[in-house]
């Protein structure tokens, strides 16, 4: 039994990091985004007229609530597998 709960713990931790790489490399697209955003000029951007910058904003702000999301989803899953494995681990030291 034991071995089953060390084999399913090395899974969710390899499948934890991957989500992590994959949220790290969202992050570099999200930092990336801020730093092309602080290099724009702060009057007179010519973005294609005002719906040209509120087009950009927009795709901006969906960028980082999709980054902020993925951070959530990973944080719940994590919390899930953990629950999951802290119920096998009781279970298994009441045996």
């Amino acid at each position: 039994m034991q071995h089953l709960l060390d084999e399913l713990i090395h899974h969710l931790s390899e499948a934890h990091r991957q989500a992590a790489r994959v949220l790290e490399a969202e992050r570099h697209v999200a930092v990336r985004m801020a730093q092309i955003i602080h290099a724009m000029p702060d009057q007179h951007p010519d973005l294609g007229a005002f719906d040209g910058l509120m087009e950009h904003s927009q795709a901006i702000g969906k960028n980082i609530v999709a980054y902020l999301n993925n951070i959530a989803d990973l944080q719940e899953s994590m919390a899930e597998h953990l629950a999951a494995v802290m119920k096998e681990l009781d279970g298994a030291s009441e045996e």
